[in-house]
């Protein structure tokens, strides 16, 4: 493999590593240090507003500068912000508010930096001579992998390192990913010639210009519909109605292997399309896709038994790996150059905003109703993901073409 794929795919793989390890280690890190559960939420809480607008803001950057020079200092941003927290602890001591405020300024390098590693993905396919399908299955299966290891990464490292001390691996992580992100040649990064740098009009101005031609473009709604819903019902399920199914059947040690089912089942279906995503009608592994997700979700949704639970989040991850390697391959092709960060930037800082939201829901079901109710509705959530995907015209003929009239306008 060249050098430029090969960067490009370690530097995903650490990024998504060091995160991993950090929603894991993090939490209890604070736990531990301000004796507060309150403590945690907190954090979170005052992070989840600045991530958002960083992102939102940090698109407009993005498609002004050279999109590798982006992905590198997001991720040192995000290395900087964690870094400083076992230096501080060093020094003085850790508090609540040494937690937020590192808190928000990581938040400057998160959800930039997944925007940016995505602007730049484009680019690495047009200089690797590797197709769409097996770059974009490979990036997806190496994400399930990250989701796979991290979480007993962070496990072993907090049972062998005092405190804050662990977060000197997550900080190394991403500078790890920031170094080698600069293998990538700088000119594969480089807007070309043909397409100006967007610097016409103030940055309000372009922040609009790009939440328009997500807003115009029938494709980019019925995809941020799908992805946002699958967003919504994956983190009430994984975050509250899970954790409280286990609680309730007396077997909490069993929540961990939904997860590793689920990271498995994303291994298998984005390696399968990285493999021979390039044959057969695209149309077909999107409906595939689609009906394996629901499939899973429905097993999932009734709470029969843990096994069936287990088998529910296999056939789920599975599918979103295929799914997201389909989606990813469109968005490449479909999102013109000049607006790619303003639109994906737009598309993450809405993710953000997700899985709050399905978790909240899911809180006020189960506290109000039932568990059984929260999980069918929860799940129910998906068919209008279903219906949207079977149904929107924009999205029936997804075969390699120029983009069309439906295209978002690069001139807006």
């Amino acid at each position: 493999m060249r050098i430029t794929p090969f960067a490009y795919l370690s530097s995903y793989l650490l990024s998504l590593l060091g995160n991993s390890i950090a929603a894991v280690a993090l939490p209890l890190i604070v736990l531990q240090t301000t004796g507060s559960a309150l403590g945690a939420g907190i954090v979170a809480a005052s992070t989840a507003l600045p991530a958002v607008v960083a992102g939102l803001l940090m698109g407009v950057v993005i498609d002004r500068i050279n999109r590798r020079t982006s992905s590198v200092v997001t991720d040192l941003i995000s290395a900087a912000a964690i870094a400083a927290l076992p230096l501080v602890d060093l020094i003085s001591g850790l508090s609540l508010g040494w937690f937020v405020l590192f808190g928000i300024i990581g938040s400057l390098g998160d959800v930039p930096g997944m925007t940016a590693r995505e602007t730049l993905l484009p680019a690495v396919v047009r200089h690797s001579g590797v197709s769409a399908e097996r770059l974009i299955g490979l990036r997806e299966a190496l994400g399930a992998v990250a989701l796979l290891i991290g979480p007993a990464i962070a496990g072993v490292l907090i049972t062998a390192l005092d405190g804050s001390t662990v977060l000197w691996i997550t900080a190394g992580t991403s500078f790890a990913a920031a170094l080698i992100t600069l293998l990538i040649p700088h000119s594969v990064g480089r807007l070309g010639d043909d397409e100006p740098s967007g610097s016409a009009g103030s940055s309000w101005q372009q922040l609009r210009t790009g939440w328009r031609a997500l807003a115009s473009s029938r494709f980019l709604v019925a995809v941020t519909s799908i992805t946002l819903i699958a967003v919504t019902v994956l983190a009430a399920m994984q975050s509250l109605v899970l954790p409280v199914y286990f609680t309730v059947i007396e077997q909490p040690g069993l929540l961990g292997f939904v997860l590793t089912a689920l990271a498995a089942g994303m291994l298998v279906g984005a390696g399968t399309y990285a493999a021979v995503g390039h044959r057969g009608s695209r149309r077909v592994w999107f409906v595939v896709a689609l009906g394996g997700t629901t499939a899973g979700f429905a097993l999932i949704a009734w709470l029969p038994s843990p096994a069936a639970v287990f088998a529910g989040a296999m056939v789920v991850g599975a599918a979103s790996g295929v799914l997201n390697s389909v989606l990813g391959v469109l968005l490449i092709e479909r999102i013109p150059e000049l607006l790619r960060g303003r639109v994906l930037s737009s598309q993450n800082a809405i993710m953000t905003l997700a899985a709050p939201a399905g978790i909240m829901a899911a809180a006020l079901l189960i506290e109000y109703a039932s568990l059984a109710l929260a999980s069918a509705l929860i799940a129910s959530l998906w068919l209008i993901a279903l219906v949207v995907g079977l149904g929107s015209r924009s999205l029936r003929t997804l075969e390699r073409s120029t983009p069309g009239e439906d295209a978002p306008d690069a001139q807006q």
